[in-house]
């Protein structure tokens, strides 16, 4: 009966740090350090701030900020208090982002001044938000805004020793919004025991130790930057947030703190190495995720000495499902080793993966056969905020639909082959445009392509390449076609997949977290 029950919520992620690793540093651009020990007690402070301005437990508070140290503790505080932390995409459009935070009912917003005429616009307008938290590098506190303060001087005036109390594992911890092809942004949401199983999958899947150097480059207001904050700091790392992404910015940091594991979708990585010149990469681990990892960047990563490989998984699976390790048989140093480094990558601990057909049933697991992928795991998101009905569809028949069409061969390994919604149709077949973008990246010529399907009176579809040329590189879709002709000559893919239109543009429109735009440029192309 004295037994103590020990819940999985967020506050037990804070034992091991504190107590083994209390000097390890936390470093927020080139302005401030600290101490995990400093950390530990600014975690407190901002508990026991928030309390005292009245936020009580089942609240929700909204965080609009880069990535930062102050984000850090967000992570921590507001769920610990048995509040709902929502990381707001400051990336989406004023009208989504009212839109989430009213949905989401949001009390509290903390607020950086950078987003400030933002939020002043949205103030008329937000139904349950009352209370606001200014935030300032500077600590600046511009008029105009009702602010309860400034953080610096509320925490500076709280509790560093403030309790945390005990609650069921299952209460609500984090939301955030995931951006869909149609219609408004949808609510996911994460319990205390679901971040927490998912942290320790993390540490028992990622090969790094508590001497390794962290910087996201991935978004803290997106899918808890994958979840990797929690695992860094339960693992003692030394962690490094830049701020605003600036590519000068990121590589400055990489070098001056010895930055080991990072992780970001490919645009990301190309604006890096953009910057990074010829600079000494080696020693430095990267999961490439939110897209698919293109064959010719995860070359040019490996050859500069780069432990590249690819992840999968979405707003949903909060957000890993798999990851490219490689296992011994895989590792040849050569075209095998760097054919399993691009693909999805096996299902983590825990994660339970199929693919179904059309009516639902399982495929098999023989590296030919696609079918939708989907899910069971311990960390999915139940489903969507005030959404019965798509949550229903997400989860019909008792896994978590993904939307994507894969294969997963003798080696458990998932290649996702495309989106349900971006397959294109075409000759009574389905092609790829996944496989046809990596084919045509391939070209010397190509900086960045997207492939979609366009609407053809003959064969239904046909898919249309749209591309960004590297500098001074030509013009020539000839040369394109010709690229991919080869691998419709070796049997790869089928001469369906050789695009008959090739359009070539200043750029690609992306979403707020970088991937590919295909819902604007089908827009923009379907005639």
């Amino acid at each position: 009966m004295s037994a103590y029950e020990f819940p999985l919520i967020i506050k037990q992620l804070l034992i091991t740090p504190l107590r083994q690793y209390p000097n390890r540093e936390i470093v927020y651009r080139d302005r401030l350090r600290l101490t995990y020990r400093q950390f530990g007690e600014r975690v407190c402070r901002l508990g026991s701030a928030l309390t005292s301005l009245g936020v009580a437990p089942g609240q929700t508070v909204a965080v609009m900020d880069w990535d930062s140290h102050r984000y850090l503790e967000c992570f921590f505080a507001i769920p610990m208090l048995g509040c709902v932390l929502q990381t707001v995409n400051i990336r989406l459009s004023p009208e989504q982002i009212l839109y989430t935070l009213n949905h989401a009912g949001a009390d509290v917003i903390l607020c950086n001044t950078e987003f400030l005429p933002l939020l002043e616009s949205l103030l008329p307008q937000l139904s349950t938000a009352n209370r606001f938290i200014c935030i300032d590098d500077d600590g600046h506190v511009p008029p105009g805004i009702a602010w309860e303060g400034e953080y610096e001087a509320l925490l500076a005036a709280a509790d560093p020793m403030h309790v945390f109390p005990d609650f069921d594992e299952h209460t609500k911890a984090t939301t955030f919004y995931t951006t869909g092809t149609t219609g408004l942004p949808k609510g996911v949401y994460y319990s205390h025991r679901q971040i927490v199983l998912h942290t320790l999958t993390l540490l028992g899947t990622l090969t790094l130790t508590s001497a390794d150097v962290y910087m996201p480059i991935t978004p803290m207001f997106h899918v808890h930057a994958w979840g990797n904050p929690y695992s860094a700091t339960v693992r003692g790392m030394k962690q490094v947030y830049p701020g605003r992404y600036a590519p000068d910015l990121l590589v400055k940091l990489f070098v001056e703190e010895k930055v080991t594991f990072s992780h970001c979708v490919p645009t990301l990585i190309q604006m890096f190495l953009s910057a990074a010149g010829d600079l000494d990469l080696r020693g430095w681990h990267l999961v490439i995720g939110g897209s698919a990892l293109p064959r010719t960047l995860a070359k040019t990563l490996l050859d500069r000495g780069v432990d590249v490989f690819a992840g999968y998984g979405m707003s949903e699976t909060g957000p890993i499902a798999t990851l490219a390790m490689l296992t011994p048989e895989l590792a040849d140093g050569g075209e095998t080793e760097l054919t399993y480094r691009c693909r999805a990558g096996r299902p983590a601990p825990l994660v339970d993966l199929q693919i179904l057909d059309l009516d639902g049933n399982p495929l098999p697991h023989d590296g030919r056969t696609a079918g939708e992928v989907v899910l069971r795991s311990p960390w999915l998101t139940r489903g969507y905020t005030n959404n019965p009905e798509a949550s229903a569809k997400l989860w019909e028949g008792g896994w978590l639909h993904t939307g994507d069409i894969g294969t997963v061969d003798q080696y458990g390994f998932l290649q996702i082959t495309d989106r349900i919604k971006d397959v294109v149709k075409t000759g009574g077949e389905w092609v790829s445009s996944l496989d046809v973008e990596d084919f045509i990246a391939e070209h010397p010529s190509v900086a960045e392509v997207a492939v979609i399907g366009v609407k053809d009176a003959r064969w239904g579809e046909r898919p249309m390449a749209i591309v960004v040329a590297r500098q001074d590189a030509p013009h020539d879709p000839e040369a394109l076609r010709a690229q991919v002709m080869k691998h419709v000559d070796s049997g790869e893919i089928s001469k369906y997949a050789v695009p008959e239109r090739i359009e070539f543009v200043e750029t690609i429109p992306k979403t707020s977290v970088g991937k590919l735009d295909k819902k604007v440029l089908r827009a923009r192309y379907e005639s």
